[in-house]
């Protein structure tokens, strides 16, 4: 079982209805959420009453919903089914996110030619998954959809960049039409590159998911430094922790929150001076107990550092 099978949720949220302005955008809350709320991010396919049960029960009141698995199966009766169990267990979904369809890997190798709207095999059935996605979240009343965009490059000038940028935007124009966000979860790209995208496809609702490991997995940036670019673009954050890649081949390595190299501390307080208000999800990259007993670990761990920063 990896991320994309435990981590993850569905919403509650705030029913988005009709078509909001530009300026709407620039002002929109997340949700009616506590500044940095916590949350978890879980894949609910398989056991959602179980599945969403369990974040209720470790103390959290969002979650991040991971949809892959769902792929080709969104239905009304589903999303009544979800909003059902998010409000019996009093949670918001913040987001969802989908990836998919493969081929998928999560490495440097093979990874800028499968991850994300870059390659363009793969192109168009993302950006139709990510709409499927979208539609599916305006169902369950979550404002925003995440994905990797993949392996951006760095030079606009690469004849992928504009197909990429048509790709983003067409995707970002969906979820508008929806009354959504359309996030970019960082990772595969430097933080200019894709401060770069947001200008360049030039959509309102065209912003960031900060996952504070992955910058650090992919060797492209520090995340506290990352909130000195992207900052002002942020409405997401994925709480991971990790170590910088030594194997070029490989990425570097995901590990317990507080025992790699990010400074949450310094991140948190970046983003709560620029009046950052979403959600923190937890996102551990472990499975069965052992996830279990490291989600409670980092829960107590970030609400030790979340209150000093919040006071």
């Amino acid at each position: 079982m990896d991320r994309r099978e435990f981590l993850g949720a569905a919403s509650a949220a705030v029913l988005c209805s009709g078509l909001p302005s530009d300026a709407a955008f620039a002002e929109a809350p997340i949700a009616p959420l506590k500044p940095m709320a916590l949350g978890l991010m879980i894949a609910p396919f398989g056991g959602p009453e179980e599945r969403l049960k369990r974040v209720h029960d470790l103390g959290f009141t969002t979650c991040f919903l991971s949809l892959d698995a769902y792929l080709g199966h969104f239905t009304s009766e589903l999303a009544t089914q979800m909003r059902d169990l998010l409000a019996k267990n009093e949670l918001t979904a913040t987001c969802v996110e989908v990836v998919g369809p493969g081929p998928l890997v999560w490495n440097f190798l093979k990874g800028p030619s499968t991850i994300g709207l870059v390659p363009p095999e793969t192109r168009a059935a993302r950006m139709d998954a990510l709409k499927q996605a979208s539609d599916f979240a305006k169902l369950l009343g979550t404002p925003q959809v995440q994905t990797h965009c993949g392996f951006i490059p760095e030079d606009p000038a690469d004849p992928l960049y504009p197909g990429v940028v048509e790709a983003i935007r067409g995707v970002a124009q969906h979820c508008h039409a929806n009354g959504q966000y359309f996030l970019m979860e960082t990772g595969q790209e430097t933080p200019t590159a894709m401060s770069r995208m947001i200008r360049d496809v030039a959509m309102p609702n065209l912003a960031v998911g900060l996952d504070t490991a992955n910058l650090i997995l992919y060797g492209k940036a520090n995340p506290v430094d990352a909130v000195d670019i992207l900052g002002p673009h942020i409405r997401s954050v994925h709480a991971k922790d990790g170590w910088w890649p030594t194997d070029p081949s490989e990425l570097g390595k995901e590990v317990l929150i507080g025992t790699g190299l990010v400074d949450f501390k310094k991140v948190f307080s970046k983003l709560h001076d620029l009046g950052y208000k979403g959600a923190v999800t937890i996102e551990r990259e472990t499975s069965g107990p052992q996830q279990i007993e490291d989600v409670r670990t980092e829960k107590v761990y970030l609400e030790g550092i979340l209150r000093e920063v919040l006071a």
